[in-house]
């Protein structure tokens, strides 16, 4: 009778880097990378660099929306972003929905850069949910900006 004991003691303990912030325009919030990945539930698939990456190019992106009314703020006299509107959970409600735009901006470029390679049927059920979800973040992304904008959140319009 023999008997397997697979016993190679502890697992390693991987403690990653920590993921510096993106560090932003002086107006809008710096953007705390490890935070957003940790409130969009982003697991160890998404490399700490591709996350950098995303990142900065949706920081870049929400900021160019939002640059004439940057500038409308920075001609009221408003220095931050962080210095406008009602506190919510410590932290102002512009902030919030900045945050909220970059986020989303994020998830929605990872979820159209990680589609899966399979082939099959189940594979492209989930290219389906992912373009799904993908869009879903945008639109979170522009109600974001529309609400920092103040303007609705839909146009419609009679043909």
């Amino acid at each position: 009778m023999s008997s397997l004991v697979a016993n190679g003691g502890a697992a390693p303990v991987s403690n990653p880097a920590p993921e510096p912030p993106v560090v932003n325009d002086g107006f809008w919030p710096d953007i705390d990378v490890a935070q957003l990945r940790a409130e969009s539930r982003l697991t160890g698939n998404v490399t700490p660099e591709r996350l950098r990456a995303a990142t900065i190019d949706a920081v870049l992106s929400v900021n160019q929306e939002l640059a004439v009314y940057r500038a409308r703020m920075r001609a009221e006299g408003w220095e931050y972003a962080a210095d406008i509107g009602e506190t919510i959970a410590g932290a102002r409600a512009l902030v919030h929905r900045y945050q909220r735009a970059v986020a989303s901006t994020v998830q929605a470029s990872l979820a159209e850069s990680y589609r899966d390679w399979d082939n099959t049927r189940a594979g492209d059920f989930r290219a389906d949910f992912e373009s799904v979800a993908a869009d879903d973040f945008r639109r979170n992304a522009r109600w974001a900006i529309s609400d920092i904008l103040g303007v609705g959140r839909c146009t419609v319009e009679l043909i």
